[in-house]
Order: structure tokens, then sequence, then C-alpha cells
């Protein structure tokens, strides 16, 4: 009986860590409010994206450009200036979840230069699916803020008015019970 007590203390006990760690780990990988109007739909979270037009990268969580000239990697927090006129909204973007992919640019490079001159992704900013709202650059942002503010302050407003009011309520429909 003890050795069967043991094991559904240890089941239980690994199912919660479990769960905590999912948790964790979901709240450490969820970076969709502060991914570029540009960037693709369909990413929760995003390290980098590489841009095979362009042969560059763009870190998110920096918010920087990652570009090869002359012989080394630079950054920059706009586009380097020999694409200054590119539409970053119409290009492709890979993602890739590297920390420094840069590093890695010939494997990343070969895999997807075959997206070159596609133009078939949704900005995030084109999005009408809510849960893009979040993010700052998109255009619905201001207007999905004033709701959270509405409904936040509707959910305290409702719930002090509705202790108050209940009563009150529940009084008027015993006397109609009453009258029936």
């Amino acid at each position: 009986m003890r050795y069967f007590f043991v094991i559904i203390v240890a089941l239980f006990l690994s199912s919660a860590s479990s769960t905590l760690e999912a948790q964790v780990r979901l709240n450490i990988n969820f970076n969709l409010d502060s991914q570029p109007a540009w960037g693709p739909t369909g990413y929760d979270y995003v390290e980098n994206y590489y841009l095979p037009d362009m042969d560059i990268y763009y870190n998110v969580p920096q918010h920087r450009y990652y570009y090869y000239d002359r012989g080394r990697w630079h950054y920059s927090y706009n586009l380097p200036y020999r694409f200054r006129g590119y539409d970053v909204y119409n290009s492709y973007k890979v993602v890739v979840n590297d920390k420094n992919p840069w590093q890695h640019h010939n494997k990343y490079r070969d895999e997807y230069f075959k997206y070159r001159g596609n133009h078939d992704q949704q900005p995030i900013r084109d999005s009408r699916d809510s849960k893009y709202f979040q993010n700052k650059f998109h255009p619905e942002h201001n207007n999905w803020v004033k709701q959270q503010k509405h409904d936040n302050g509707n959910n305290n407003g409702n719930n002090k008015g509705n202790n108050g009011n209940s009563k009150k309520k529940d009084n008027k429909q015993g006397k109609g019970k009453d009258k029936k």
C-alpha cells in the first residue's frame, strides 16, 4: 500500500512540475506584441527574420537589422542604405529562431534562397485576427487598448455595482414569483 501511495505522490509532483514548466515556457516564449508590423502572421514567438530578397536578418528582441558588408557583419536600427526604398511589408520573411543566425549564414542562405521574390505572406499589419491587435505597431492597437481599458473598467464596476444591485433584482424577481 505504501508503494502505491509513493507512486501516486511521485506522479502528482512530476505532473505539477511539468505544468509549471509549461506555464513558464509559455510566458517566456511569447513576443507577439514586439514583432514588427511587417512581420508575417502565424508566429507567437520570433527571434529573427531572414529576408532572402536582401540577404539580411532582423532581430526582433533587439529591433536591429544584421547585414554583411565589407567582409564583416554589421547591425543597424534601420535598413542598410542600399535597401532604403525596399518594401519590407511585401517581402518574404523566414522565421529563424536561432540566437545569432548570421553565424550560420551560409546554411540559412542556401536553405531559404528559394523564397527570393515571393510576396505571398500576410503581414501582421494587415491581419484582422484580434490576437495581433496587442502589437503596438498594428493599426487597430489603439482601439484594442481602449477596449481593454473599457472592459477592465466595466468588469471592476460591474462587480462592485452588481453586489449592491443584485439584491434589488432578487427582491423584484421574488415579488414577481409570489404573484404567479
